[in-house]
């Protein structure tokens, strides 16, 4: 079997990984062991280059990973599950989707939305029970 294919972070600071709680991305985190979908943001020399090496993999019926070097230097990695591209005014943005076990060193999170109305603590999209 072929190594997995991986997208690699090769300097800067480790990556920060932001929770989204998009109804599409639940059963994305289904598996035997607790996980959550984060969104990783990265400035790219070439983001269609990257978002086509994701299609490739998944073509194939691979998987793909984001490594980079976490808080304690040490090498991680984090299956994507998805990828898209943008433009930005310094060049590409590169966003990943990507599948972290909860535990996992960088799943600290802060989940303080600014969509939350100023002084309330409640998300004015949910629905209040009758």
């Amino acid at each position: 079997m072929a190594q997995p294919e991986k997208i690699t972070i090769v300097e800067g600071p480790p990556p920060t990984f932001e929770l989204v709680l998009d109804p599409w991305l639940l059963g994305l985190t289904e598996g035997s062991r607790p996980a959550r979908v984060v969104l990783c943001r990265l400035r790219a020399a070439n983001g269609p280059t990257l978002v086509e090496r994701c299609y490739r993999a998944w073509r194939e019926r691979q998987a793909i990973h984001l490594e980079y070097r976490g808080e304690d230097g040490e090498t991680q990695q984090a299956p994507i599950i998805a990828v898209r591209w943008g433009e930005a005014p310094e060049g590409h943005l590169l966003l990943l989707w990507v599948r972290l076990e909860v535990g996992e060193e960088g799943l600290e999170l802060d989940i303080e939305s600014d969509d939350f109305s100023e002084g309330s603590e409640e998300d004015p999209d949910l629905d209040r029970p009758a």
